[in-house]
C-alpha cells in the first residue's frame, strides 16, 4: 500500500501496488476505482511528524485517543490502583476508597458513589473483590437475600424468584408472630370458656395452620421455580414447630401441631415432586431443591420423610436407557455397584401421567415393565395392568392383546365385565378414548369420545373369539356376565345371516367344539385349521355357541333373552344349541322356565 500527501489536506491511498511503476504513473487518476481519497481531520503538524527511522516500519501509529472508560468493579478500575485483602473491613486498604465515575460496588452491585458503607468502619465495601471467599459470600448474601440457602447463582435469579423471595420473607415474619401467639396460649376467658381456673391456658394451632395453608395456596399460583422456592422455604420454618402443652388443647380442627405439621409437609412434598417430574425444571435446579430439603432440620417424628424428594431427573442414565429400550432389566452396573430402577409409587404415577400426555406409550411400557416400587406393590400392579392398553394406543393391537395373558400374573385375571367389553370394542374397532389413567377401572368410567388409533387395524373375528374365550377361561366374572355373552355373540352373528352348514358339519362340530373348549394345554385357544376351511364364519359361531352351552349348564343366565336375540338371523345356530341342551333335559326345562319368567316380567 502506498500513500501521498496532498496540499489540500487529503490523503490519496493507492490500494494496489502490484503494477509496474510506469503503469502507475499512466493509470493513476482521481476517478480510477483503485484510488481512495480519505478526508482527515485538521491536526497539528507536530502530530503528523514521523521520524525517519519510523518510516522503515511496517506499521506506524500517528494518532491515538484515550479509550472511553466503561462501568467496572472497583478492583478493575484503570485509574486507581487496588490493594487486595482477604477480609479487611476495619478501614480502607491503601487507596481503595478512591473511585472514578464508573466504579461499581462489588457487594451492592451499584455505583460506588451510591454505596452507603463504602468507607464505613466494620464494613468497608471499598475493599471487596471477587478473589476473596469472604467478600463473595457477603455479595451473595446481599444480592440473593433469602434465596442464598438454595445455592442459586445470580444468573438464575429472575423477577419471579425475586418476587418469591419477597413473599417468603414476609411470610416468615408473619409465621413467627403466629407461632409465638400459639406458644403463649390463650386464657379460658379469651376462648369463651369458664374462667374459674385463671391459670389454665388453651393452645390452638389452627391459626398457624391456616396461615401456612394460605401461603401455600399463593405458591400454587406462582411460576414453576418460584412456587418450589416458596413451598420449601415455608417448610423450612414450620417443620421446627412443636406442640405447646398446657391444661387444655382446643378441640377445633387442626388444633394439634403434631397432627398438622405432617399434613402441611406432605402437601409440600407432593407439590414439589409433581413439579420435578411434570414441569421443565432443569436437573441442576432440581438438585439444588433436593439439597435444600435434605438440609432441613427434621424432628424425630418426621425422619421418615427426609428422602421425600429423592426423584430421578429425566436425564438420569439408567432411566434414559430404560425408556430407549437399551436396558430391559432396570439394573445398571457401574463402579462396583448396582443401580436399580426403584421409585416411589407416587413418582411412577407421575411419570405415567406425563408420558401419556406426551403420547410416548412405547417408552411408558418399557418403563413400567422394569420399574420397582419401594412402598406400594399393589399400586404398582394397578399401573402395570394398563400396559396392554398403552401398547394398543401405540398402534400395536396384537401386542396389546398378548400382553393381557403373560405366563405370570396376567392382567386378564383381574378383568371386570366392563373392562372386557372395553377391550373387545377396542380390538374390534381399533378405536379408543384419549384418556389419562392410572388404573384399569378408569378406562370404563371415561366419557371421552372414542377416536381411531393411529396405525392400528381392527383384529379379525377369529382373533376376537380366541381373546374372549381366553378371558372367560381365566376370569369367572366375565364368564358369568350376560352382557359379555351378548357382545361376543354379536361379533360372530354378523349383520348378514350366514348360510346353514351341512348336517354332517353340524354333527362333527359338537365334538370339535367340545375338544377346543376342554383343551387346557397352554393358555391359548387353539382352533384347528380344518374346522374353518369350509365354513369359517359358521365355525366361529358354533364355537361361541358351544361355549354358551357350557355357561348355561353351569348356572342360571340372567338376563337370557338379550343373549338369545343375537341368534335372530341365524336360527339354525339356536337350534343347534337347543339340540346340545337336550342331552341335559333337567337343565333344558329349567332354562326354558327362566326364559318364560324373564319374558313375562318384560311384558309387565
Amino acid at each position: 500500500m502506498m500513500g501521498t500527501a496532498v496540499d489540500t489536506g487529503e490523503i490519496i491511498i493507492i490500494l494496489s501496488d502490484d503494477d509496474d511503476e510506469e503503469d502507475c504513473e499512466e493509470d493513476i487518476s482521481y476517478s480510477d476505482p483503485s484510488v481512495l481519497i480519505v478526508e482527515v481531520e485538521d491536526m497539528k503538524k507536530s502530530d503528523c511528524v514521523v521520524s525517519p527511522s519510523a518510516l522503515d516500519e511496517d506499521l506506524v501509529i500517528t494518532f491515538s485517543r484515550r479509550a472511553e472508560v466503561l462501568p467496572h468493579a472497583r478492583y478493575d478500575c484503570p485509574l486507581h490502583a487496588f490493594t487486595a485483602t482477604e477480609c479487611e473491613i476495619s478501614a480502607p486498604a491503601a487507596g481503595n476508597q478512591l473511585m472514578c465515575d464508573q466504579c461499581f460496588c462489588y457487594i451492592c452491585d451499584k455505583l460506588a458513589s451510591s454505596c452507603q458503607v463504602w468507607c464505613c468502619c466494620g464494613v468497608c465495601h471499598c475493599n471487596s473483590h471477587k478473589r476473596s471467599d469472604f467478600w463473595n459470600n457477603l455479595r451473595n448474601c446481599s444480592l440473593l437475600g433469602g434465596l442464598q440457602p438454595f445455592n442459586l447463582t445470580l444468573s438464575e435469579i429472575d423477577s419471579h424468584l425475586r418476587h418469591a423471595d419477597t413473599m417468603l420473607q414476609s411470610f416468615k415474619q408473619g409465621l413467627s408472630a403466629k407461632f409465638s401467639a400459639f406458644v403463649k396460649g390463650q386464657t379460658l376467658e379469651q376462648c369463651g370458656l369458664d374462667p374459674s381456673n385463671q391459670r389454665s391456658l388453651v393452645f390452638d394451632y389452627m391459626p398457624v395452620y391456616e396461615f401456612v395453608s394460605s401461603f401455600l395456596n399463593k405458591a400454587d399460583k406462582q411460576e414453576g421455580r418460584a412456587a418450589a422456592i416458596m413451598r420449601l422455604g415455608a417448610a423450612e420454618d414450620f417443620v421446627r414447630h412443636f406442640q405447646a402443652f398446657g391444661t387444655y388443647i382446643s378441640q377445633s380442627p387442626h388444633a394439634n401441631a403434631f397432627e398438622c405439621i405432617p399434613v402441611l409437609l406432605q402437601r409440600v412434598i407432593v407439590s414439589v415432586r409433581r413439579q420435578m417430574v411434570m414441569t421443565d425444571l432443569t436437573p441442576e435446579f432440581i438438585h439444588k431443591l433436593q439439597d435444600f430439603y435434605r438440609r432441613l432440620n427434621f424432628p424425630a417424628e418426621l425422619k421418615s420423610v427426609k428422602n421425600g424428594l429423592c426423584v430421578r431427573p429425566w436425564d438420569d442414565v439408567l432411566l434414559v436407557s430404560v425408556l430407549k429400550g437399551q436396558n430391559v432389566t432396570g439394573v445398571r452396573k457401574g463402579k462396583g455397584k448396582k443401580d436399580h430402577l426403584i421409585e416411589q409409587s407416587s413418582i411412577v404415577l407421575l411419570r405415567t401421567e406425563l408420558l401419556q400426555r406426551q403420547h410416548r406409550y412405547r417408552e411408558l411400557c418399557r418403563y413400567l415393565r422394569v420399574v420397582e416400587s419401594d412402598d406400594s406393590q399393589h399400586r404398582l400392579q394397578q399401573v402395570r395392568d394398563l400396559i396392554p392398553f398403552f401398547m394398543c394406543m401405540d398402534g400395536t393391537l396384537t401386542g396389546g392383546l398378548h400382553s393381557l395373558f403373560p405366563s405370570v400374573n396376567a392382567p386378564a385375571l383381574r378383568f371386570t365385565p366392563h373392562l372386557f367389553l372395553f377391550y373387545l370394542r377396542l380390538f374390534k374397532t381399533a378405536t379408543a378414548p384419549e384418556v389419562v389413567v392410572s388404573q384399569s377401572a378408569e378406562l370404563c368410567l371415561s366419557d371421552a369420545a372414542w377416536q381411531p388409533i393411529k396405525d392400528a387395524v381392527p383384529l379379525p373375528h377369529v382373533v376376537l373369539v380366541r381373546f374372549a374365550l381366553r378371558v372367560q377361561r381365566c376370569c369367572s366374572a366375565v364368564f358369568t356376565d350376560s352382557q359379555c355373552w351378548t357382545s361376543l355373540l354379536t361379533v360372530v352373528n354378523t349383520l348378514a345371516a350366514v348360510p346353514e352348514p351341512s348336517p354332517q358339519f353340524l354333527h362333527e362340530a359338537k365334538v370339535v367344539v367340545e375338544s377346543i373348549l376342554l383343551d387346557q394345554h397352554g393358555s391359548n385357544i387353539q382352533i384347528p385349521r380344518f374346522f374353518q376351511e369350509v365354513y369359517p364364519d359358521q365355525a366361529l359361531l358354533l364355537l361361541v355357541t358351544g361355549a354358551l352351552y357350557s355357561r348355561i349348564l353351569s348356572a342360571a343366565l340372567s338376563p337370557a333373552v338379550p343373549v338369545l336375540k343375537t341368534f335372530t338371523d341365524n336360527m339354525w345356530a339356536l337350534r343347534w344349541l337347543w339340540d346340545r341342551l337336550s342331552s341335559s333335559p333337567v337343565r333344558l326345562i329349567s332354562f326354558g322356565q327362566e326364559i318364560s319368567h324373564e319374558a313375562a316380567n318384560m311384558t309387565v
